[in-house]
């Protein structure tokens, strides 16, 4: 540790469906822009971090955390809030992330609000096949690339150029790739330039927005292997909501008879024997998740068969 010493801060990507759309609960950072929960731990007074992020969170959004789990430590030099552990002036900050998940997206109190992800990310919805925003960003990446063949390959995998596919949990890794480039605002004004009116997506303070595609990359890539998909739907549901949150998150469309006859093949879901009756046509089955297998704890993903 050098003599300026280590400011701690956590922050808290937490996320919930609303209206069709996946949002994740954001304040207001100091200079006016979207942020995530974002506080200070304290190694005196906090016995651990979950603890503090618990309690900062329920102070600044009145939201009550339900299932979370740590993300990744981000220590990047020029990092700066005033919300981390009092220290020294000029010290490094360092924060640690946490992805929360709840069905329970009530109107938060005061300035804090469910804001949808895509607006951060508009390039990562390709549930009607690549975005508006795809051609400017293509552009400017092509601008960036010019003859560097490392970085034109670089660019086709990621954005499914070429013979590549489109992987949807490599958001932090396209968030990255544009950072570099200098193709959202973020990249610009940590160079202390003013951002360009087009940059693509809502900016956020801080290096949140990397963050926010942390945690965004881990809840897509989460999806395959656990069933956390059922964390962010009601107590009952219709196999539609359930196949219009997971498009929500994934941000790709998905093939209907191969989603449910995925889902049933799980046993992650039973029917209760009710109907849904606000579908606006035939009244819908409503099902329930099960839980875990008892007879070893475990539970499958959810399928995700694209129709791309």
């Amino acid at each position: 540790m050098s003599d300026q010493g280590v400011r701690i801060g956590l922050s808290a990507v937490i996320m919930a469906i609303r209206d069709g759309r996946a949002c994740v609960l954001t304040t207001t950072g100091g200079d006016g822009l979207a942020a995530l929960p974002f506080g200070p731990f304290d190694p005196v007074r906090d016995r651990t971090f979950e603890r503090a992020l618990r309690d900062f969170v329920t102070a600044q959004t009145g939201f009550r955390l339900g299932f979370v789990e740590q993300l990744y430590t981000f220590g990047d030099a020029g990092r700066a809030s005033p919300r981390a552990t009092p220290g020294p002036t000029g010290a490094r900050e360092v924060s640690v992330g946490y992805l929360a998940l709840t069905a329970e997206a009530a109107d938060p109190p005061g300035s804090a609000r469910w804001t949808p992800v895509l607006d951060f990310f508009p390039w990562e919805d390709r549930r009607g096949g690549a975005p508006a925003v795809q051609t400017a960003i293509d552009a400017a990446l092509a601008l960036w690339a010019e003859d560097d063949a490392k970085r034109r390959a670089r660019i086709e995998a990621l954005f499914a150029g070429g013979e590549a596919r489109w992987s949807e949990a490599r958001v932090l890794e396209r968030y990255e790739l544009l950072y570099e480039a200098g193709v959202v605002a973020e990249a610009v004004r940590d160079a202390e330039r003013a951002a360009p009116p087009n940059a693509p997506g809502r900016p956020m303070a801080s290096d949140h927005r990397r963050i926010l595609a942390t945690g965004l990359g881990r809840l897509r890539s989460k999806l395959r292997y656990r069933p956390v998909l059922l964390d962010l739907t009601p107590p009952t549901f219709t196999l539609s909501q359930l196949q219009a949150a997971a498009e929500a998150v994934t941000g790709v469309a998905l093939h209907k008879q191969n989603f449910r006859r995925g889902v049933e093949r799980t046993s992650l879901v039973a029917p209760t024997g009710g109907f849904s009756t606000g579908t606006g046509g035939r009244p819908a089955a409503l099902f329930r998740a099960t839980g875990v297998d008892p007879t070893d704890g475990q539970a499958p993903g959810l399928p995700l068969p694209a129709l791309r």
